[in-house]
């Protein structure tokens, strides 16, 4: 037309790239996300740190975790001992260091035994009508209703010796205190898995498959699940600071780990009658508890906030 200005290649090639350069993939907008969280970010920080120290310190620290010294009992933090000694003047930064794979790993195992039946219980749940959906969830209720630490203290004593002959000490132990504590944290997941299937099987992406002939199957793997693993990924943390603390108060009251096996709990344990004298002995171990437990907590609440669609940050 007479009298218009044409578009300028330029300028629509400039605006397309300044579009495109806007783009950010869903990793990265999470990540900026869940950094605006400072206390999530050091939190991560902090368990990075002491991830690194239990993995890698056996390599700097090479002091044996069973090593007597009668010359050193009940020593105070020193070069030679940094954390201190116990009543046998063992080194309490080894058996820091080993106790803590043992209670790491106790408590990523128990929150996989959690996290994987409680979503399959409460996708099923979810995802059936009528009887089956109230049966699931009368037996979730039951399993509710249960006072955890006594059903701990009896399940140990029932089982605790046949696992040990056929696993031996260490992994008998293991395996029993994953089992319970990951078979008794799985009813809230249960729940939450369950709601979530309720809310995404009528949103209109599940109708729209379900039309173009999805099976169930399918409609559950492909779209419902991926969705709903917010709040589980979020729940997985909380149950890693849970099952610390319960393989922890197992180990205290003498019902963990053997005594030659310093796990945190077991440490603490070990520390009591001694806390007038060599109150070192119980801060490290309690305090590498408490700031393991606040560390995950908090990188749990910095992925909520991440993970929730509603939240702008």
């Amino acid at each position: 037309m007479a009298g218009s200005t044409p578009a300028s290649p330029t300028v629509d090639v400039g605006i397309a790239a300044g579009v495109q350069s806007r783009h950010v993939s869903p990793g990265l907008d999470a990540w900026r996300r869940f950094r605006r969280h400072r206390l999530a970010v050091v939190s991560g920080g902090i368990l990075f740190l002491m991830v690194l120290a239990i993995v890698f310190g056996p390599w700097i620290w090479r002091v044996p975790i069973d090593e007597i010294d009668f010359s050193a009992r009940l020593a105070r933090p020193s070069w030679d001992h940094p954390f201190g000694t116990d009543d046998l003047g063992q080194d309490l930064l080894a058996r820091m260091i080993y106790g803590g794979r043992i209670s790491l790993a106790v408590g990523l195992a128990a929150m996989l035994v959690a996290i994987t039946v409680g979503t399959i219980i409460g996708a099923i749940a979810g995802i059936s009508r009528g009887s089956v959906d109230a049966a699931l969830m009368w037996v979730t209720d039951l399993f509710l209703s249960l006072p955890q630490l006594p059903l701990l203290l009896l399940v140990i004593y029932l089982f605790r010796d046949a696992l040990k002959t056929m696993f031996g000490v260490e992994g008998g132990v293991f395996i029993l205190i994953v089992v319970v504590i990951g078979g008794l944290r799985w009813m809230p997941v249960a729940r939450l898995v369950r709601a979530q299937f309720l809310s995404l099987r009528e949103k209109e992406f599940v109708e729209a498959a379900r039309a173009l002939g999805a099976s169930k199957w399918r409609q559950v793997v492909r779209h419902i699940l991926p969705n709903a693993l917010g709040p589980v990924i979020v729940a997985g943390t909380i149950d890693v600071a849970a099952a610390i603390i319960a393989e922890s108060t197992l180990s205290f009251l003498g019902l963990g780990f053997p005594p030659d096996i310093p796990t945190w709990g077991r440490i603490l344990f070990d520390a009591k009658d001694y806390l007038d004298h060599a109150p070192h002995w119980a801060l490290f171990p309690g305090a590498a508890i408490f700031l393991t437990v606040l560390s995950i907590n908090f990188i749990g609440d910095g992925l909520r906030d991440t993970l929730d669609p509603r939240k702008v940050m």
